[in-house]
């Protein structure tokens, strides 16, 4: 599996965003059913994300989160087969995400913006702090998404669904070009759905 952004705290400088509680905190996961929430897409095409289950990552930002890498490959809707990367994706540029844009969650405001400037090869990677973009919406859910590069926002801006924030990137603690996204409200994770009817209007000529 893909390694987050948020998993190692210890070699990393850990950002404090006001009204927001610390990354790296534990995540607190009440008894029951957990709750999901629905985000409009990430990308502007077909993506496809790996979950992590509970228990897998503990941390705000990282439980119940995702990684999620653009598709491509097949030939029309009769013919061929997704895959993530074009010939042994050895190059970022193989990668069918490399540089794809970024789309903001939900209409928000950019609560905190941190840029790594460092690209990994894929395959490897860093144990740097990724570049990342927190969104928060006006009735306080808070959205991560880190290994962004190329980001056209700044803190405080105000952004609405669908609007590009960014470029796919491959910095931090990421082997290859996707983008982790992760959603909590106080200190309370939440799983992640896409608003399929958001993503039949952006993919209809895929």
């Amino acid at each position: 599996m893909i390694m987050s952004l948020l998993s190692a705290a210890a070699a990393m400088v850990i950002p404090t965003i006001t009204g927001i509680p610390t990354f790296f905190q534990r995540a607190v996961v009440p008894p029951g059913p957990v709750e999901a929430v629905i985000l409009g897409p990430l990308f502007d095409r077909p993506f496809a994300c790996i979950d992590h289950p509970e228990g897998d990552v503990g941390a705000l930002g990282d439980a119940f989160g995702a990684d999620c890498m653009v598709l491509g490959g097949p030939g029309g809707r009769t013919g061929g087969y997704f895959r993530l990367f074009r010939g042994d994706g050895k190059r970022n540029a193989d990668w069918y995400g490399w540089h794809a844009h970024v789309l903001a969650p939900f209409d928000g405001r950019i609560a905190h913006v941190q840029d790594n400037p460092v690209t990994n090869r894929p395959g490897s990677m860093s144990k740097a702090m990724a570049s990342n973009i927190v969104f928060r919406r006006d009735d306080g859910l808070v959205v991560v998404y880190a290994h962004v590069t190329a980001i056209r926002v700044k803190a405080g801006d105000r952004v609405t669904a669908g609007q590009i924030v960014a470029l796919d990137g491959n910095n931090g603690m990421a082997r290859a070009p996707h983008i982790h996204v992760g959603a909590f409200r106080d200190r309370t994770p939440y799983q992640i759905r896409w608003d399929q009817r958001a993503e039949g209007r952006l993919f209809k000529d895929d």
